[in-house]
């Protein structure tokens, strides 16, 4: 005798092998001249060029420092692809029946400080790469 359930059974897990939906969100920070120095959002990265997985979507401070060039902060808004704006996201993250990937590829050029900078902005500029290394050593 077979179960009466079983046909029900094969398609649940039909069902749920199918509605296995991913989607993976990355950055990659370019720099010209590459080298530089990132932190995001206060988090340092490594030198360029540098990705970094990414949960949530929304502006975020992008530092880049290099010796011999003026810091670079960028408030750097990272804007979702059509299927992760709502209520689409919901469908995308869990029922979508493939692995999407979303990248974004952030490109910026840094400026050479020059022998006329002037002292007191290469002060400050040095005084914030202190703090911001202070701060993110602990």
């Amino acid at each position: 005798m077979r179960p009466r359930f079983l046909p029900l059974i094969v398609v649940a897990a039909g069902l749920a092998a199918c509605a296995s939906g991913c989607v993976s969100r990355r950055m990659t920070i370019v720099s010209d001249p590459p080298g530089a120095l990132v932190e995001v959002d206060g988090q340092r990265l490594g030198l360029t060029p540098v990705s970094q997985d990414f949960t949530y979507y929304g502006t975020r401070e992008v530092t880049l420092s290099m010796p011999g060039y003026q810091t670079l902060t960028v408030q750097q808004p990272t804007r979702p692809p059509w299927y992760q704006v709502f209520p689409l996201d919901f469908f995308s993250d869990n029922f979508a029946m493939t692995h999407l990937t979303d990248r974004h590829v952030f490109r910026y050029r840094m400026q050479r400080l020059g022998q006329e900078a002037d002292d007191s902005f290469s002060l400050t500029e040095r005084g914030r790469n202190f703090r911001s290394q202070a701060q993110t050593s602990q």
